[in-house]
């Protein structure tokens, strides 16, 4: 494709989705919210993406009630869709999630439930750590002893593109959601420490059901929105509101020296003004001074113009 500004194309493309929080048989969350429509509705706009994302992240609260069959069906969703654009999945635990039958349902394996799953993985290049943050029986975070300890001894060996860290609890402050602080990351300085100097690029997180963006240990943390329901941040008269609406994804377009960060929405919304897909390859046959001069100048009808090139 035609490069069309001074950036190259990325080296790669990640999607970062979290809580789907599905249930099993249908159900409904709070006995409106359909988590499997979300999910589907996420999944369909990555679809459209070009180029396709090389893996898609999920940040936890992948089951609402840890049921073996919501993780059968979170497979039977996602996993065609993957397989499709060539992507890996990567799956992390959320407070929500139960090691067992996450470990069954997702990997065929055992687990212990005293013993997070933590996983790595190599995209390219591009190493995706899924740090199991959950607590059984809480809905807080932690990172024990034993996990930070595995975690430096991992990134004392830098990878070819860096790494991108993934866990259901971020390490940020929620000043847009007070109440959410009693279930954050608890000692977050300690995972600070391990973190800082190394080659870890992005930290992604989910858990607050809305979209957040930080710095921590000097590396951009990025918190997607759930695909589910979604945290109302200035609700009138509630101290808490979970709403059926804003979903959302993220996307990362990671450059040999930075990440972009993009939120997409998942919802449809009505069309002012556009242009059809025929347009595409006239716009890149044509040279960089017209492309500027004919898109780019003030008072240009573009309309006219398209209907002028035939489009």
């Amino acid at each position: 494709m035609t490069q069309l500004g001074q950036y190259p194309d990325p080296t790669h493309v990640v999607a970062h989705l979290s809580d789907p929080h599905l249930l099993a048989a249908g159900q409904l969350q709070y006995g409106v919210v359909d988590p499997e429509r979300g999910l589907v509705a996420a999944l369909e706009r990555l679809g459209r993406i070009d180029p396709a994302p090389q893996a898609l992240v999920f940040t936890g609260d992948l089951a609402d009630k840890a049921e073996p069959e919501a993780y059968a069906r979170l497979r039977e969703l996602v996993e065609p869709v993957a397989a499709g654009m060539g992507a890996e999945v990567v799956w992390t635990m959320g407070n929500h999630d139960a090691r067992e039958p996450y470990a069954r349902g997702l990997f065929g394996a055992d687990a212990d439930p005293t013993v997070p799953q933590d996983r790595v993985h190599e995209v390219d290049g591009l190493r995706i750590v899924a740090l199991d943050t959950s607590i059984p029986d809480y809905h807080h975070g932690e990172l024990r002893p034993e996990q930070l300890a595995w975690l430096a001894d991992l990134l004392a060996t830098p990878a070819p593109h860096g790494t991108i860290l993934a866990m259901h609890h971020p390490p940020i402050p929620v000043p847009m959601l007070p109440p959410a602080q009693i279930i954050e990351l608890a000692d977050q300085h300690l995972l600070a420490e391990v973190v800082r100097g190394t080659d870890v690029r992005a930290i992604l997180g989910g858990h607050f059901h809305f979209t957040s963006h930080s710095l921590f240990a000097g590396v951009p943390v990025s918190v997607a929105s759930a695909t589910c329901y979604t945290s109302d941040l200035t609700p009138a008269d509630r101290y808490l509101s979970g709403v059926d609406g804003h979903q959302s994804v993220n996307l990362l377009h990671v450059y040999e020296d930075r990440v972009v960060h993009t939120v997409v929405p998942t919802t449809d919304a009505p069309e002012v003004d556009g242009y059809p897909l025929s347009v595409g390859p006239q716009v890149h046959a044509l040279s960089d001074h017209d492309r500027r001069e004919l898109l780019s100048r003030k008072g240009v009808d573009l309309a006219a113009l398209v209907e002028q090139l035939g489009l």
